[in-house]
């Protein structure tokens, strides 16, 4: 996605702090796509905004940035809206736990889901999107260190589930994701999502955060999620 001139004016000290950040996360996601001989421009840069508020984000859509991600539909629902009208073109991704109840609002607003991790959720979305005419592209959200405090599903059971969200839920399934324990070498959990993505057909691997992108990369991630490299400590 082409980048907006950036506006001097609009950007205060701390927005300029941010601008720099995110450039810096730009120039190591695209030397790590040189390193391990991806195309130009392959990897998606998606910054993590959740806990920061609209006026922390708008300087990085100034600068240029498209692709965002957030944790929760309540929350996105408060800055989001405002931000889309303000910049057409941005994509919003979930990419935190979606509850049943919440499935309605994650369509209307979301323009990819990356958390689908069981049925009822598959069979929710599946509903609104009907009923709303509006298809989101969807990720399966797989646990792969079996973290009990963590939503996704078990690997051993993926495969058989992004088969059911096809041929019982009607749902397309873009990718996969997840989010490896913080205290293990994250590369063994890359290689298995991006083994589960080749046993289930789907092309797309949502992994890597701050402190892994560049691992992710290496194991062929086609997106990453990258927040507090960008935007510095949660708000």
């Amino acid at each position: 996605m082409k980048a907006l001139p950036l506006d001097p004016v609009r950007l205060d000290e701390a927005g300029s702090d941010q601008v720099a950040r995110w450039q810096a996360v730009l120039a190591s996601i695209r030397a790590a796509e040189t390193g391990h001989a991806r195309a130009a421009g392959d990897i998606v840069l998606v910054a993590v905004s959740k806990t920061h508020d609209a006026d922390t984000i708008r300087p990085i859509i100034i600068a240029g940035q498209r692709v965002f991600g957030e944790n929760r539909v309540q929350e996105a629902q408060a800055k989001w809206p405002t931000l889309k009208a303000e910049f057409p073109g941005l994509e919003l991704r979930l990419i935190g736990p979606l509850q049943s109840n919440k499935a309605a609002d994650a369509v209307a607003l979301f323009d990819v889901i990356e958390t689908v991790d069981r049925d009822k959720i598959a069979a929710e979305l599946a509903k609104e999107m009907q009923r709303q005419r509006r298809t989101p592209r969807l990720y399966v959200q797989v646990n792969t260190g079996l973290e009990p405090q963590k939503a996704g599903i078990a690997p051993v059971d993926t495969v058989a589930f992004v088969e059911r969200c096809r041929t019982v839920h009607g749902l397309s399934i873009e990718g996969l994701m997840c989010i490896p324990p913080a205290d293990e070498n994250p590369g063994p959990h890359f290689a298995l999502l991006r083994k589960l993505a080749r046993e289930a057909g789907v092309g797309k691997l949502s992994m890597g955060m701050s402190g892994d992108f560049e691992t992710a990369i290496q194991f062929g991630a086609t997106s990453v999620r990258v927040g507090s490299a960008i935007f510095g400590a949660r708000g």
